[in-house]
C-alpha cells in the first residue's frame, strides 16, 4: 500500500496533468462582480497545486437567462474578468494561445489556462465574431451546450432520443473557420446528428472535452462506441467527466468513472483518452443558491484526483499509460492544432 501511495504522489508531482474542461470563468466573473480579487489564485490555485494540475481549459458558458441578447456581453465580461486575473496573478497563471505558450507555462511552472466556448451563443449568427474571439485568446470551440443555438442542437442529459437536426449552414461555417484559424473543435454537448456532420467536414482532429461512454451509462449526453471510434480516428481525444449524471444512473463513484476509462481504452486506445472533469460542486455552492446542497462530482475537486489515480493504478495502468491520459494526449492535440 505504501508503494502505491508513493507512486500516486510521484504521478501528481512529476507528470504533466491537464483538465480539458472547467467552468472557471463562470466562477471568476461572478466572484469579481461581488468585489473579490485574485479569484483563481485564492480559490482555485491551491487545489490545482494539490492535484498537480498544469493546464486547465476554461469554458465560456452563458446561462439561459442572458440568451440571446446578452450572450455576447456576458462572454466579453468573462474574458475581461480573466484579463484582470492575469494582471493580478501574472507570476502564477498565464493564458495559452500557442504552442510556445504551453512550453513557457510548463517551464515557468505557471498554471496555463486555455479559453473555450461552451456553446457559440456569443456569436449569435455572425461568423465574423469568431475571429474577434480568436484575437482575444479563445482557442476552443464547443459548438453547443445542451440546448439549441444558431449552429446546432445540443444533446439531452436523459435517454430520450434527441432531435435529428444536424449542423446548420452557420454551424458548418463555424467548424470550417475554427479549424482554419487553428482553434480546437469540441463536440461535447452536441447531438448525434450534429456530431456526424462535424466529422464529415472536419479536416483536423476533433475532441470531446468532457464526455463519457454511453455503453456504461446510456444517456444521450454520453458517446456511443461509434462516436468514440470516429474521434480517435480523427486524431482527437475524449475527456472523462466526473459529473455523477454522466458517470452512472445511480451509485456513481470513482470506480464507475474508472470503468469509463477502461471502456475508452478498449474502444479508442489509450492514446485518445484525456481528463475533462467538469468539476462543479464548489462553483454551484459559490454561485447558485438553489444548488447549495447538490452533489454533482464523484471526485470532489482537483485535490482529490488521486482517488482516480489510485483506482487506475490498482487496475494495472502503467506509468506510461497514465502519463498519456493525464496530460500528454491532450497536449499532443493542442500542439497539433494551435499556431506556433
Amino acid at each position: 500500500m505504501d508503494e502505491i501511495k508513493e507512486r500516486i504522489k510521484t504521478i501528481h508531482r512529476d507528470f504533466i496533468i491537464a483538465d480539458a474542461h472547467m467552468d472557471l470563468l463562470f466562477d471568476v466573473e461572478k466572484r469579481r462582480k461581488k468585489g473579490q480579487k485574485k479569484v483563481i489564485e485564492t480559490e482555485h490555485l491551491p487545489e490545482f497545486v494539490q492535484g498537480g494540475v498544469n493546464i486547465v481549459v476554461s469554458s465560456i458558458y452563458i446561462e439561459d437567462e442572458f440568451l440571446p441578447e446578452m450572450a455576447l456581453r456576458k462572454a466579453l465580461d468573462q474574458i475581461s474578468a480573466f484579463f484582470c486575473e492575469l494582471d493580478e496573478s501574472a507570476d502564477k497563471i498565464m493564458l495559452l494561445k500557442s504552442r510556445s505558450d504551453i512550453d513557457k507555462a510548463l517551464k515557468e511552472k505557471k498554471i496555463g489556462i486555455m479559453l473555450s466556448f461552451e456553446g457559440v451563443e456569443p456569436l449569435l449568427n455572425d461568423i465574423n465574431l469568431l475571429r474577434i474571439f480568436y484575437e482575444l485568446g479563445v482557442r476552443g470551440v464547443g459548438l453547443t451546450w445542451s440546448r439549441r443555438n444558431y449552429a446546432a442542437d445540443g444533446c439531452s442529459f436523459g435517454r430520450k432520443k434527441d432531435k435529428e437536426n444536424g449542423l446548420s449552414p452557420f454551424g458548418e461555417q463555424v467548424v470550417k473557420e475554427a479549424q482554419r484559424l487553428g482553434m480546437i473543435v469540441d463536440v461535447s454537448h452536441l447531438n448525434e446528428a450534429g456530431f456526424w456532420d462535424v466529422m464529415k467536414i472536419a479536416e483536423k482532429p476533433v475532441i470531446a472535452s468532457h464526455s463519457n461512454c454511453r455503453a456504461i451509462n446510456d444517456i444521450m449526453r454520453n458517446l456511443t462506441d461509434d462516436q468514440i471510434s470516429a474521434l480517435a480516428k480523427s486524431g482527437g481525444v475524449i475527456g472523462v467527466n466526473a459529473a455523477s449524471v454522466l458517470v452512472a444512473e445511480s451509485n456513481a463513484d470513482v470506480k464507475v468513472l474508472a470503468d469509463h476509462v477502461d471502456h475508452l481504452k478498449e474502444i479508442a486506445g489509450v492514446d485518445h483518452i484525456c481528463l475533462g472533469f467538469d468539476f462543479c460542486d464548489r462553483i454551484f455552492r459559490s454561485n447558485l443558491v438553489d444548488n447549495e446542497k447538490k452533489s454533482n462530482d464523484v471526485i470532489k475537486g482537483h485535490k482529490y484526483m488521486w482517488q482516480l489515480t489510485e483506482e487506475l493504478v490498482k487496475r494495472g495502468y502503467s506509468d506510461d499509460e497514465l502519463r498519456l491520459i493525464y496530460g500528454e494526449n491532450f497536449l499532443r492535440v493542442l500542439k497539433n492544432l494551435l499556431q506556433n
